[in-house]
């Protein structure tokens, strides 16, 4: 990955939806030279998908949560497939200590983050969890 490659991904970050052509001309290449270099960073998984970000409205009451869960480790796939596809779960790291995944989980209501703990506690192969409520962001640098 070349520098040329380094500032398309910082222009999808922004905003990847950009036409083609808007971002060659940001980049001043050609057309075709984005489309060859977006085509080797999806091929080489270096872009592994795009996404839609969704502003959230100033009076947004979701509740956040970090549940750490302890799983058998040769049920980790499993688990972790199981995981993945709920739609609460934003992000869901690998940890060391005495949990192996931390999942950071978001719902309407605090009855609903209890259903949604309950359902990853009822997956195969999980042991233990720990969970917490965020209450405040005192510090969120963009990535």
């Amino acid at each position: 990955m070349d520098e040329l490659d380094r500032q398309l991904i910082e222009l999808l970050k922004v905003n990847a939806r950009l036409p083609v052509v808007k971002i060659a001309q940001a980049l001043g290449c050609a057309r075709s030279t984005v489309q060859l270099r977006l085509k080797a960073l999806e091929d080489s998984g270096t872009i592994s998908g795009y996404t839609v970000s969704v502003t959230k409205p100033q009076s947004s009451r979701s509740i956040q949560a970090m549940v750490l869960i302890s799983i058998e480790s040769k049920n980790e796939p499993d688990v972790v497939r199981a995981l993945r596809k709920r739609h609460e779960i934003t992000k869901l790291y690998s940890v060391s200590g005495r949990y192996d995944l931390c999942g950071m989980l978001e719902t309407e209501t605090t009855h609903e983050l209890d259903a949604v703990i309950d359902r990853v506690r009822a997956i195969r192969g999980v042991v233990d969890t720990f969970s917490t409520i965020l209450l405040s962001t005192k510090l969120d640098r963009p990535g």
